[in-house]
């Protein structure tokens, strides 16, 4: 049975992260020990991608906007040797009320809060967060640029792009983009149909597959979780490789080609840990084609 799993580092254009990297999006309790405990456990699992955003924690136009990033850099403050560990991406241009703000003033204005919020000189990867329909790229383009050169940022990357607005930003850039961050898992198969990881092999860019577990759907059944087929056939699985539902899920995301990266978020140390049962796993081209089937619920032609 040949594992289409490649265990090999995943490549953000000069830095190399892990399989499995550790997301902020929950990052919502400010009790700063064990928001630590939660950056170590995921440092020493491998998982040296930390992932977080300018939005998560927001509750309200008043309350929450860069909440997450706060809490790390008390974290950061507090432990600044786990800096050197970890290859550290955050995104912006989610601006309530107003949807999204990607121009020039706005974008600059993001990437400084940012630094002072995490408490670093310098973001390993910056990534616009969604797409602002009414920036054109080529201003997008030129702002990056300027951040990068100045060294604010190091890598640049887009998420919630469609391969289209992937394609029009990348064309106004003079440097390859390094990361695509579509939502990926075996409940969404989007970026499978939609072109997203056939850009990211034809420009040999790692996509970052955020809510790999479903957003916790995969531990449920009927409209909220997964149908009974594909039920059957993750725990099928996971009875065969001697795993849990999440390693499959996990592996499955892992499995494409374009060696993804998959983004987990929980808030429990023993959970990180636990995940990376995903690595060990064997998932051959059956094995894979039956989750899809099985999700979509209906026979590949």
């Amino acid at each position: 049975m040949s594992n289409l799993i490649s265990g090999a580092p995943r490549s953000l254009g000069q830095f190399d992260v892990g399989l499995l990297a550790y997301g902020m999006w929950r990052f919502d309790n400010d009790d700063i020990a064990h928001a630590q405990s939660l950056v170590e456990a995921a440092l020493a699992a491998g998982m040296n991608l930390i992932d977080t955003a300018d939005i998560y924690g927001f509750q309200s136009v008043d309350v929450g906007f860069g909440e997450a990033e706060e809490i790390f850099g008390r974290v950061l403050g507090q432990a600044p040797h786990l800096r050197e560990q970890m290859v550290l991406a955050t995104k912006g241009g989610i601006t309530p009320p107003t949807p999204y703000n990607s121009s020039a003033e706005y974008l600059r204005s993001a990437v400084e809060a940012s630094l002072r919020r995490l408490n670093v000189d310098v973001i390993d990867l910056y990534q616009v967060h969604r797409p602002d329909m009414f920036t054109h790229p080529a201003e997008v383009a030129a702002t990056l640029t300027e951040l990068r050169d100045e060294g604010k940022i190091r890598e640049v990357g887009v998420s919630n792009y469609t391969p289209d607005q992937y394609d029009a930003l990348a064309a106004h850039l003079e440097f390859p983009m390094v990361t695509t961050q579509p939502e990926y898992s075996v409940i969404e198969l989007g970026p499978l149909r939609d072109g997203t990881f056939d850009r990211a092999m034809r420009d040999d860019i790692t996509p970052l597959a955020w809510s790999p577990l479903g957003g916790g759907r995969i531990f449920a059944d009927g409209p909220d979780g997964m149908n009974p087929e594909l039920t059957a056939v993750i725990d099928g699985l996971a009875e065969r490789e001697g795993v849990d539902r999440t390693a499959i899920a996990l592996g499955f995301v892992l499995a494409h080609p374009s060696d993804p990266v998959a983004i987990i978020g929980t808030q429990k140390t023993e959970r990180i840990a636990s995940s990376t049962a995903a690595l060990s796993i064997t998932l051959d081209r059956n094995d894979v084609y039956a989750i899809v089937q099985a999700s979509e619920g209906v026979p590949l032609p």
